[in-house]
């Protein structure tokens, strides 16, 4: 599988619309590599859309995702799908004012226990495991060659 991903197959692993996908990267919130007029979607802008997507229903605007995006990557000085590894629960937290990345299940008691306002918490790996399941699915089913519906008819009768 080519690891670049077409603007058409990123729309139907996520759901989001077309427009949504021009405007964000219009906005600079996920900018994807070019090949002339075609967008090309690596794994970590999908790993990326999959979390704004999750922060978008949740009620986040779009302001405050590229702040939490910039924030992420100016303090792991890596993209978001680059910090979260296999095997680890990677939980987002935010009170609005602060953001927390999370792995530990103490750390993510002590903040809720510490903060005095509601605190919004999106998991992370769930958002990236869902993406890639969907990949590896998509893959395999690509792999098996199609059956007509006129070949499917004669092997039932």
């Amino acid at each position: 599988m080519d690891d670049r991903l077409t603007s058409q197959r990123v729309l139907a692993l996520t759901g989001i619309t077309a427009r949504q996908l021009q405007w964000w990267d219009e906005r600079g919130v996920v900018v994807p590599a070019r090949s002339g007029h075609r967008r090309l979607y690596s794994m970590e802008d999908l790993a990326e859309l999959a979390v704004i997507c999750e922060l978008r229903r949740k009620g986040f605007s779009l302001q405050r995702i590229r702040k939490v995006m910039r924030l992420l990557e100016r303090e792991f000085g890596k993209r978001l799908a680059e910090t979260v590894t296999e095997g680890s629960e990677y939980h987002l937290l935010t009170d609005g004012q602060r953001v927390y990345l999370e792995t530990s299940p103490q750390q993510i008691v002590d903040i809720l226990k510490q903060s005095r306002q509601p605190i919004l918490s999106v998991c992370i790996s769930d958002a990236l495991h869902q993406i890639r399941a969907e990949l590896r699915g998509k893959k395999r089913s690509a792999s098996v060659p199609a059956v007509s519906k006129t070949a499917r008819r004669r092997r039932a009768g």
